[in-house]
């Protein structure tokens, strides 16, 4: 849903959405042709970890947007991989999360090529982080793999 909201706001930009569950991919491919997205909106049916490594995504985002669907670890980790030289990765904390930066440690996010963590002044619960080098290969691990053993 976040997605949408977005690509809604910003309708001249590109939108790819990842999503895992085939259910949902049906729901926002219904969405795209209701909300008239289709032009500039396309779904990508898969994990994370996978989809990062394609031709077609791998380096493609100057912006990565994702809720936090895990440990900061495991976010970092399949996010890494997507963002292009420059670009930027926003994650919407769990409103619980308290002082959120300081939950994504500057030498974890480093060892995957990003910058330190930075709140956002204006929004609660949303973190900044810019890549600023390169995700080294290993990176993301197999599917699963960041979830069981997160880097930090």
């Amino acid at each position: 849903m976040p997605g949408l909201v977005l690509a809604l706001a910003w309708p001249t930009c590109t939108v790819v959405l990842l999503e895992a569950s085939e259910r949902r991919c049906a729901f926002l491919d219904e969405a795209l042709g209701d909300l008239s997205l289709a032009a500039t909106v396309s779904i990508a049916y898969g994990r994370a970890e996978d989809l990062a490594r394609t031709l077609d995504l791998e380096g493609r985002f100057d912006l990565v947007t994702a809720r936090s669907f895990g440990p900061p670890g495991v976010v970092a980790e399949c996010a890494a991989r997507l963002l292009a030289p420059g670009g930027v990765l926003v994650v919407a904390e769990p409103p619980e999360a308290e002082r959120s930066a300081e939950r994504w440690p500057t030498e974890g996010l480093a060892e995957l090529g990003l910058g330190p963590a930075a709140p956002t002044g204006s929004i609660r619960h949303l973190v900044v982080i810019e890549r600023t080098g390169t995700c080294p290969d290993r990176y993301p691990r197999r599917v699963g793999v960041p979830s069981k053993r997160p880097l930090f």
